[in-house]
């Protein structure tokens, strides 16, 4: 691709203008009325994927348990990547599709809420993680992109941006992240109880 920083971001513009056209907003509403719900019962967010997907899981979950734009009390969520012990261990002596599988088992109560991002749909490790999550009694949901791939399958609740082009999906993945960010400011900002 060879284009001006304007050209880029006029492209940009384009792309969340068609994404905005799509089923995309009402698949992300859907998510976020589940994530405030979950939050509301007590419930915890288990946020997981790979690669860049995996930086915004953690982005996500420090929105959450810190603060996004409001002052409120933290918010429970565990970005599944961010313990590196635990998933080389769970690698190491199991598989590597088994990484975040294992830790929803072990962090999980049913009616908290398992978040896998994944652009292509079709990481094994995010499928076998929604698998066993929705088992356990635990809302699986993930954002995707393409066609959604096996990951919406598995999940209760899938947002799929319609594009191929892994570098947009994830900024489009920011972006419904961010709007459920800014929905849980609005449900929660004030509250400062611990």
């Amino acid at each position: 691709m060879d284009l001006s920083a304007q050209e880029f971001l006029t492209d940009r513009a384009e792309r969340f203008a068609a994404a905005a056209g799509s089923d995309l907003p009402a698949q992300v509403e859907k998510l976020t009325e589940a994530a405030l719900a979950c939050l509301r019962k007590g419930g915890k967010i288990l946020v997981f994927g790979n690669g860049g997907s995996a930086a915004l899981a953690t982005h996500f979950s420090g929105e959450l348990v810190g603060r996004f734009l409001g002052e409120r009390r933290p918010l429970p969520a565990i970005s599944l990547t961010g313990d590196a012990s635990a998933m080389t261990a769970i690698a190491n002596d199991y598989d590597y599709s088994e990484v975040f599988a294992r830790q929803i088992e072990g962090h999980g109560t049913p009616g908290d809420l398992a978040l896998g991002l994944t652009a292509s749909g079709k990481s094994p490790n995010v499928v076998t993680a929604l698998i066993r999550a929705s088992a356990g009694g635990i809302t699986a949901a993930v954002l995707s992109g393409h066609d959604g791939g096996p990951a919406a399958g598995a999940a209760d609740i899938a947002a799929i941006v319609p594009s191929t082009d892994t570098d947009f999906i994830q900024e489009a993945h920011e972006a419904a992240l961010h709007y459920i960010c800014h929905r849980v400011d609005a449900a929660f900002c004030g509250d400062t109880s611990a």
